[in-house]
């Protein structure tokens, strides 16, 4: 198990019932081991972030983003929490919600396409 702070743990149920349009999409495309047979989960801490998706046995993170991760300061926050979790071996995939909305078989193509290299080599 990856290390998360335990404060997390009440916020972190609470997004699960708050999630995004683009964030419900995804998930019903991930649940259920429907990619490769791994397992996701959703709203999950890791560290001290909570991210969207994540597939332990690929060591995958999928994050939908809004657009307030789009400027510069966002920017940089995801930066950070990118190399934090790249620190750990988890690859980190991220996605804006119009292209969750939008373009969600070309994402899940992505999805599809890491988890296969990483889960089988």
């Amino acid at each position: 198990m990856q290390p998360y702070e335990r404060r997390l743990k009440n916020p972190s149920r609470r997004l699960r019932g708050a999630m995004s349009r683009a964030e419900q999409r995804l998930w019903y495309l991930l649940r259920r081991g429907q990619v490769c047979g791994v397992r996701f989960y959703r709203q999950k801490p890791l560290l001290g972030y909570i991210v969207d998706f994540y597939a332990p046995a690929a060591g995958l993170v999928v994050e939908v983003d809004g657009s307030q991760h789009l400027g510069a300061e966002g920017l940089a926050t995801d930066a950070v929490c990118n190399a934090a979790l790249n620190a750990l071996g988890l690859e980190v995939l991220r996605f804006d919600n119009l292209q969750a909305l939008n373009e969600t078989a070309a994402v899940m193509e992505v999805i599809f396409g890491v988890v296969s290299r990483r889960v089988r080599g």
